[in-house]
């Protein structure tokens, strides 16, 4: 057996939490739990940074925020920087991308040989914050409260049309790399938007759950919430537009429901590896960029380190991976070597353009051990005047903003992270050894003024871009229609049969 295909599933802020493979009692995720039973489940992963944007290019490209200005939803994903498809190209991959990356600036394959979709998301810089305004709330893009006081069901919505389309594209493509005589093994992304907010499904997902069986958030006490919750809660308007319980059982509804379409959807392009016999020789990992907090602590969405946020599910299947999970924290950071050690066998990676800030997870997934227990986050976009940094080490939590008093957290003791251990006398020295280490580590002034210089500059040139008739970066698909299905310069008898899969004998 020669190299095994790769095929990474990603949803759209999706919490472990809210599923059935990482145990929730009611959410349905048949085709992620397969995988967890026959692979390998990872239950302390996080994303680098809990937004869309710089979650998927510090993941991409194994490198932290600060390293390559990955700071918000609307930062230049530089082409010059190496991305885990240009090594596994190098190493003699086809690489595929279907679906949603956010990539922002005119490079919009950064290392993909094919990209199938267009992105659901802009591609330009119309969604840098602010900074020098952080308080006052750009009511154009930020989050609110719609997306709940929207939750429900309907037939069609922009989100269901593109994820329709992501996932034909992915199925379509499994199957021409069926019948393509071109043997070089596969790497495929399909990533999906759902579920999302708005939290809006079709009946026929909403129809799996029993409305009044939907649970709600555990209350927080009103005391207990930190500033920067209270700045997202504001920022969100859930402390001025407000919602009600039912619009919060809704959302969740939703949520829960449109978590099942997006599991419907790993299992069908698992089906499609099986039916051409390529599930054997293919590693499946499934993912998400972030997750939510749907309702923890009053906030809903993302933009924080608290565990709905921070976490995501991360499941490996396939040639050599063994069945177990695995408590050891990792994250994104994590993937890029991951891959390289799959794609080379554990051999020779090709030369790294910079030092990876993570390692492999390979050997973990293949049933050995590993030493390390800790992973980092950085987050520099909205809801924040100053960067916000996390680590991650064991069973503690430490996170760190110049404008906030520290937070420190036993999450295995306190999962719901409500008991913050900054204030506790008995954990003083771990809260003062993790302060020297936030210093060391980040310098957070420096920081901040290159975020400040990048969202200035970024405002002036998207000011500029909507003031005249400049091209927009959004990826448009390439197709070659005059060469699809059966053409006149083709034979239509030698067409059949090389579109046919199993091929005929």
């Amino acid at each position: 057996m020669g190299r095994p295909n790769i095929l990474v599933v990603m949803a759209d802020q999706l919490a472990p939490h809210f599923t059935g493979a990482y145990g929730h009692p009611l959410v349905r995720t048949p085709a992620m739990d397969a995988l967890a039973e026959r692979g390998t489940r990872f239950d302390a992963a996080y994303c680098h940074s809990p937004l869309c944007a710089p979650a998927r290019f510090t993941m991409l490209s194994g490198q932290p925020v600060s390293a390559i200005g990955a700071w918000d939803n609307a930062a230049e994903f530089p082409a010059s920087v190496p991305t885990l498809a240009h090594y596994l190209a190098m190493t003699g991959y086809r690489t595929v991308l279907s679906g949603k990356m956010h990539f922002v600036g005119p490079d919009q394959l950064h290392g993909f040989e094919e990209r199938l979709t267009t992105d659901i998301y802009p591609a330009d810089f119309a969604w840098t914050p602010n900074w020098d305004e952080a308080d006052t709330r750009i009511g154009k893009w930020y989050h609110n409260m719609d997306s709940l006081a929207e939750a429900g069901q309907a037939l069609a919505t922009y989100q269901i049309d593109y994820d329709e389309e992501v996932g034909f594209s992915s199925v379509r493509r499994l199957y021409d790399l069926a019948r393509d005589p071109d043997e070089r093994p596969f790497f495929l992304v399909a990533s999906f938007i759902h579920p999302h907010d708005p939290y809006v499904a079709r009946p026929e997902w909403w129809d799996l759950y029993d409305h009044d069986d939907i649970d709600l958030p555990e209350p927080t006490p009103e005391g207990a919430l930190d500033p920067h919750t209270r700045r997202i809660r504001r920022g969100i308007e859930a402390d001025t537009v407000g919602y009600t319980e039912d619009q919060c059982r809704n959302a969740r509804h939703g949520y829960y429901a449109n978590t099942s379409y997006f599991d419907s959807w790993v299992g069908r392009l698992v089906g499609v590896l099986d039916e051409t016999g390529r599930l054997d020789n293919t590693v499946v990992i499934v993912t998400s960029d972030h997750g939510d907090m749907l309702g923890d602590r009053g906030a809903f969405f993302k933009m924080s380190f608290f565990e709905r946020s921070a976490r995501v599910p991360l499941i490996m299947a396939g040639p050599g991976v063994a069945g177990r999970a695995v408590p050891h924290v990792c994250s994104h950071l994590d993937l890029l070597p991951t891959l390289l050690d799959i794609a080379t066998g554990g051999g020779t990676w090709p030369g790294v353009g910079a030092p990876l800030a993570g390692r492999s997870l390979w050997e973990l997934a293949a049933g050995g051990t590993d030493a390390t227990d800790e992973t980092t986050g950085e987050y520099t976009a909205e809801m924040t005047s100053h960067p916000m940094f996390m680590i991650r080490r064991g069973r503690h939590k430490y996170i760190h903003c110049d404008t906030d008093p520290p937070l420190l957290y036993d999450v295995e003791a306190d999962p719901l992270e409500r008991t913050n251990l900054a204030d506790d006398p008995g954990s003083a020295g771990l809260a003062a050894a993790f302060a020297i280490e936030t210093a060391q580590r980040w310098d957070s002034a420096g920081i901040r003024q290159r975020v400040l210089h990048s969202q200035r500059s970024r405002r002036v040139l998207h000011a500029a871009v909507e003031s005249d008739s400049a091209l927009s970066w959004d990826y448009s698909p390439v197709r070659d229609a005059a060469n699809e299905y059966v053409r006149n310069h083709m034979d239509w008898a030698e067409a059949g049969p090389r579109s046919r899969f199993p091929r005929l004998t």
